[in-house]
């Protein structure tokens, strides 16, 4: 099956989605959107996910499936080892609330068009949107932090010594918060699971910096 992945290297979302692809060992096209031009809203994107959002997976058939978590899902039941979610329902659910916290709680608030229009619509400097996106980054990493500080399902990663769904997006929002200079230290365990993440190489590999239309 030959797979193209429309994204951008810095979109915390496609960040996730290559390392799901990666530790699936699937191979993908990389067709990149510069998001800063509106290469996202031209009507060929368009046509492929009418959101105008990265990323977008393209099948073998033409097919197109949008939103980084339910294309991670569908990578689980069309290939499922190695699982991103443990086979347990209630381990499940834990592992989702801890991805969802990340992609529903803190992404939404923070993705570019919303500092986009903070800008445009409140006048929101630089200084501004980073006080903002410190904000919410904060307001859901402390309780993320307890969470996987007192939880004995924790382990190397998110949940066990296996990297998850939790995993690829905590992964993804950390890069994310780099870009504003929070530094995850802050949060000791968060910090630690990062850290070892950041020396698997199906996560290396989809880290914003090394994708070929890095700036």
């Amino acid at each position: 099956m030959t797979l193209i992945l429309h994204n951008y290297f810095r979109s915390s979302t496609s960040t996730r989605l290559r390392a799901a692809l990666n530790l699936k060992g699937l191979e993908y096209d990389y067709v990149s959107y510069a998001l800063k031009e509106k290469a996202h809203k031209d009507p060929a994107f368009l046509a492929r996910n009418p959101a105008g959002l990265v990323p977008v997976l393209e099948l073998e058939d033409g097919t197109h499936i949008p939103q980084s978590l339910a294309i991670i899902e569908w990578l689980d039941e069309v290939h499922p080892q190695p699982a991103l979610l443990p086979p347990d329902p209630v381990q499940r659910a834990r592992v989702r609330a801890l991805a969802y916290m990340v992609a529903c709680e803190v992404h939404p608030l923070n993705n570019l068009r919303v500092l986009q229009y903070i800008a445009s619509e409140f006048g929101a400097d630089e200084a501004a949107q980073k006080r903002w996106f410190t904000h919410w980054v904060s307001e859901t990493f402390d309780a993320l932090e307890t969470s996987l500080a007192t939880a004995p399902e924790t382990g190397m990663f998110c949940h066990g010594d296996t990297p998850g769904l939790a995993d690829v997006c905590l992964y993804a929002q950390v890069w994310n918060n780099k870009r504003f200079g929070i530094d995850p230290e802050q949060w000791p365990v968060i910090a630690r699971i990062f850290a070892a993440l950041d020396k698997v190489e199906a996560f290396v590999r989809a880290a914003p910096p090394n994708q070929p239309d890095a700036e």
